[in-house]
């Protein structure tokens, strides 16, 4: 693909993320599911209408690539919606902060996303027996997702946390939306820049899963880049709008674990059986709608997570009353 084409697709999701931060959310308010709603619907939108420019500049079977790879990044991507949850309900992030958080996130996304595609691509395009353990990681990977029981969060034991430590001391209470202050004379990274990290970090595991699954579908790199950026350019919008329900999909991990592992085992078989993307975009736009239906008719009783809009947070960190 040519370059002018990557520098006109970058610039296009920089300006449109620039425009979302300080033009249409410039104040610091907390998101409503209504406008969320809103904006993950033009999200959307617009991902099928690039899809559709897909379609008539390089035709049906790349326009597919695009869709599945999009369906695949997308609902694996909610698994992150979780992690982000509990990350600021930990941390006790009030949901006016939140978007900005998010903004950074996918911005850091766009950096490691393409690192991650590009020598994925390069790897393969070396060494074809690269797809067999490419295809074995991802039979692991949803044999794990299946049957790990949840753990939960525990900052203080994060490699993340203890990396940032090794920088900057950390205050235990939020200083309005700032991610450092100083403090008698000395740089402290604020729980917002935790949040971020982590967040950032977050990302990169997650993208060892979905980069993968959707090389599996498609080894051109453009549309396996657009198909992950467009799936995160709508991932804040979609946190705000499913924050509140999201225990009520508890059957999705196994239908991402599923889908993982048919994607691993379409890998193993290439060389044996070419199955057509029009298939495989079928069987996970079906296992993805069976594990919700079956979520909301097999309903399981959880407690929701509360997000405390307090400033202070729990004292896993420390150097604010040091520095005082």
């Amino acid at each position: 693909m040519p370059l002018i084409y990557w520098i006109l697709f970058n610039g296009f999701v920089l300006v449109m993320l620039l425009l979302d931060l300080f033009v249409f959310n410039r104040k610091k308010k907390e998101v409503k599911v209504k406008d969320a709603l809103l904006w993950s619907g033009f999200w959307i939108a617009l991902a099928l209408a690039f899809n559709a420019l897909i379609y008539f500049w390089k035709g049906q079977t790349m326009a597919l690539e695009f869709l599945t790879g999009y369906l695949i990044e997308k609902s694996l991507s909610v698994d992150n919606l979780f992690v982000f949850l509990v990350i600021f309900s930990y941390f006790r992030i009030p949901g006016k902060y939140q978007h900005k958080v998010l903004f950074w996130g996918v911005l850091g996304a766009l950096v490691s996303r393409a690192i991650f595609i590009f020598a994925g691509v390069k790897l393969i395009e070396q060494f074809h027996f690269a797809l067999y353990f490419l295809g074995g990681f991802l039979i692991f990977a949803g044999l794990k997702l299946m049957f790990q029981k949840e753990k939960e969060f525990e900052p203080e034991k994060s490699i993340a946390i203890k990396l940032i430590r090794k920088f900057f001391p950390i205050t235990n209470k939020l200083h309005d939306d700032k991610f450092f202050v100083k403090i008698n004379s000395v740089l402290h990274a604020t729980p917002l820049f935790v949040v971020v990290f982590l967040i950032e970090t977050t990302d990169v595991i997650f993208a060892m899963d979905s980069i993968p699954a959707i090389l599996a579908v498609s080894k051109d790199p453009f549309i396996v880049f657009t198909s992950n950026i467009f799936a995160i350019l709508g991932l804040r919008s979609l946190y705000f709008a499913l924050s509140g329900i999201m225990n009520l999909f508890h059957y999705l991990k196994y239908g991402l674990a599923t889908i993982l592992a048919f994607i691993g085992t379409k890998i193993l078989i290439a060389d044996y059986y070419h199955m057509p993307v029009l298939i495989a975009l079928g069987v996970v736009g079906g296992i993805l709608t069976l594990s919700v239906i079956i979520s909301l008719l097999l309903p399981q009783k959880v407690e929701p997570i509360e997000l405390d809009i307090k400033n202070e947070i729990p004292p896993i960190v420390d150097g604010e009353n040091k520095a005082a």
